[in-house]
């Protein structure tokens, strides 16, 4: 595959055949809680894109450039956490002074993205597979619109079974956890489609 086209194949992977959150159930906790309602779960899918997209081009420079150089890299794990967390913060600062409604709609799941697993997932993966930069962000902001779609779906879904008849033993997150696996099942009609290593 040319230079050019597989940081596209992977951005495409990315979102529907190697889903973060429904290929490699990366990041469901806030997923299954925040998909509530859509406008919330709209604000924390864009949240968390733009997080991905950002912190794996910045984790793959930092370790490329810092922790590659010095032999350091057995410290990726708490210096990527260190990165995410730091750029977290950044953007829970702006929600608040911008949009103090989302702020308090997401509530402890803003902070919490810094401990979201599919971002430090996405920036593992990114060195495990020894991605090129450009590669990289394609990754990030592809794994990011993937759990985007997805948390949008379940909000969706959700949405239109607040009217409806459920049996008492499945309310909450027994219907929630079948619904996302057949999102799941549902997202691996796309494989073929698209393979990357």
């Amino acid at each position: 595959m040319s230079e050019f086209l597989f940081p596209l194949a992977v951005f495409f992977a990315a979102i529907f055949t190697n889903n973060i959150l429904l290929t490699n159930y990366l990041g469901m906790c806030s997923f299954l809680s925040v998909s509530k309602e859509l406008e919330t779960s709209a604000g924390l899918g864009i949240a968390v894109t733009f997080v991905l997209a950002v912190t794996t081009a910045i984790n793959w420079v930092v370790y490329h450039f810092l922790l590659v150089p010095f032999q350091l890299e057995y410290l990726r794990f708490i210096v990527f956490i260190i990165v995410i967390a730091a750029f977290v913060q950044l953007i829970e600062m702006v929600i608040e002074r911008y949009s103090e409604g989302l702020y308090f709609a997401l509530g402890i799941f803003l902070p919490l993205i810094t401990v979201n697993c599919a971002i430090l997932g996405v920036s593992l993966f990114m060195v495990i597979r020894e991605y090129s930069f450009i590669t990289s962000f394609f990754f990030g902001l592809g794994s990011g619109l993937g759990w985007l779609l997805a948390i949008l779906a379940m909000a969706g879904i959700r949405q239109r079974l607040k009217t409806a008849k459920i049996p008492p033993g499945l309310e909450g997150a027994g219907i929630a956890l079948i619904i996302a696996g057949f999102m799941a099942m549902a997202f691996m009609g796309f494989s073929g489609m698209i393979t990357i290593s």
